[in-house]
This record gives structure tokens, C-alpha cells and sequence, in this order.
């Protein structure tokens, strides 16, 4: 029942800008921290970032940090990832996630049971 929808990927240049949405449906989308994840080819999901059930916390990876920006907005149900500056190493599938439980969560995919299908985002040079 409880699923979450990505969109708004896409191929972008380096230096370029993406902005993810992730839509929410089935859970007490206010109770839930959520994240963003992204995997690339061989490689194992990784967090990305991640933000607090009310959006006061959020924690991004040290990859990212300080070019992507997290944010939510509870009356949407929809949680976003503004991607700025992008470079190709920020090439991945990026998925949404939610914890199986509400509450407070590690940003850690370990944390997280309900995955999107994931929206794919090319950065070229």
C-alpha cells in the first residue's frame, strides 16, 4: 500500500541543475524521515541525503553536501531533491525511500523498506 513515485530525471551537462520530486502515497507522510539514494553501475546504493519527519534535520553525504539541497512539503506528501552543480560522478539511479516504521532514521539504506523505481540522472561532461 504505502509507495513512493520519483520523477524529474533526466541528462543534464556538468555544472547543470536537476531538481527531484518524490511523491508519497499510503503512509502519514508527516511521520516518516525520508531520503534520496542513488546507485550507479557496480556500485553499492548509497545515501545521499536525507531529512527529519518535519524537515528541521537533514543530513546530506559528503559528496553532495553544499550542492544539493533536501527539502519536503508534508501538505504534498512530496519530498525534493535540488541538485545543483552537478557533476558526472553524480551519475546514478536515484531513488526515494521511506522508513518501514515512522520516526527518526540513519540516513542508511539499511533503514529504509519502501523504494521507489528509481528516476535516472546522466551528468555529462
Amino acid at each position: 500500500q504505502a509507495q513512493v513515485v520519483e520523477s524529474g530525471g533526466g541528462s543534464v551537462q556538468a555544472g547543470g541543475s536537476l531538481r527531484l520530486s518524490c511523491k508519497a502515497s499510503g503512509l502519514t507522510f508527516g511521520d516518516y524521515t525520508m531520503g534520496w539514494f542513488r546507485q550507479a553501475p557496480g556500485k553499492e546504493r548509497e545515501g545521499v541525503a536525507c531529512i527529519s519527519r518535519r524537515g528541521f534535520s537533514t543530513y546530506y553525504s559528503d559528496s553532495v553536501n553544499g550542492r544539493f539541497t533536501i527539502s519536503r512539503d508534508n501538505a504534498k506528501n512530496t519530498v525534493y531533491l535540488q541538485m545543483n552543480s552537478l557533476k558526472p560522478e553524480d551519475t546514478a539511479m536515484y531513488f526515494c525511500a521511506a522508513p518501514v516504521v515512522g520516526g527518526d532514521h540513519i540516513c542508511q539504506k539499511r533503514n529504509f523498506g519502501i523504494w521507489g523505481q528509481g528516476t535516472q540522472v546522466t551528468v555529462s561532461s
